[in-house]
């Protein structure tokens, strides 16, 4: 989760207010009542424990081994909370990873009052070398994402983002963008919309992914040319 989100969530929920974590074992909100997620509650915090973020001061966990919800997030069957029950709910840096995020997304809107969601922004998504020099965004994550002002968008995540360099922004690009750069945010109240975009015509693809890194490049970086230029010492041959 962002700092300033963090910072912002907990000078702001009441006291009484119920909040609930999806997919937080990660790096888990200490201001969340409940928690849920597929891994146990013991081995909660590994971005901390392995030095992927800073320490940084806590106050006392709100959630407890038994408000800890240990399953498997996209098995569908509904959360164990009634509808709007839940006065917020967050779902940070995790539905890039699910199957089915547009599971998880429903019971998100029909638990909670109001919440917020985090993912990785298609800067990063489509940047070559934020996971080392061999692959484009981080491989472990199933979808390209899209979020509006009200709504978010899957698009599955095709291996041809891989080796087509016009999908991809080239290396030194990533290491340019800020943390909110990185990441898309979503502030909901009562509802949002969530879809999945499916791709199946080739030529689609072709502009869904090679126009964004078009628009985005020379407004994101004065030096796009200087970085093409290494870009095309750096990658892979084979790329069109």
């Amino acid at each position: 989760m962002l700092e300033a989100t963090r910072e912002r969530l907990l000078h702001t929920l009441a006291p009484d207010d119920l909040v609930l974590d999806i997919g937080g074992w990660a790096d888990p909100f200490e201001r969340a009542d409940w928690v849920i997620d597929l891994m146990p509650y013991e081995t909660r915090g590994l971005y901390e424990r392995e030095g992927w973020i800073s320490p940084r001061p806590r106050g006392p966990e709100r959630f407890t081994p038994e408000t800890w919800i240990q399953r498997d997030l996209c098995a569908r069957e509904p959360y164990p909370f009634e509808d709007d029950s839940l006065d917020f709910v967050i779902c940070s840096q995790t539905l890039e990873d699910l199957r089915d995020p547009i599971w998880v997304c429903s019971e998100m809107e029909r638990i909670g009052k109001a919440g917020y969601i985090e993912v990785p922004s298609r800067l990063e998504e489509q940047s070559w070398g934020v996971n080392g020099a061999e692959c484009v965004g981080w491989p472990h994550h199933r979808w390209l994402i899209d979020v509006g002002e009200r709504s978010i968008e899957f698009v599955f995540k095709p291996h041809s983002l891989h080796a087509r360099r016009e999908y991809q922004f080239p290396s030194g690009f990533w290491e340019g963008l800020s943390s909110e750069a990185r990441t898309q945010t979503l502030w909901w109240e009562e509802s949002f919309s969530y879809v999945e975009r499916v791709i199946i015509d080739e030529h689609e693809s072709d502009r869904y992914l090679s126009e964004f890194v078009t628009r985005q490049l020379p407004a994101r970086h004065g030096l796009a040319r200087r970085l093409r230029r290494g870009a095309s010492r750096l990658l892979p041959r084979g790329g069109s």
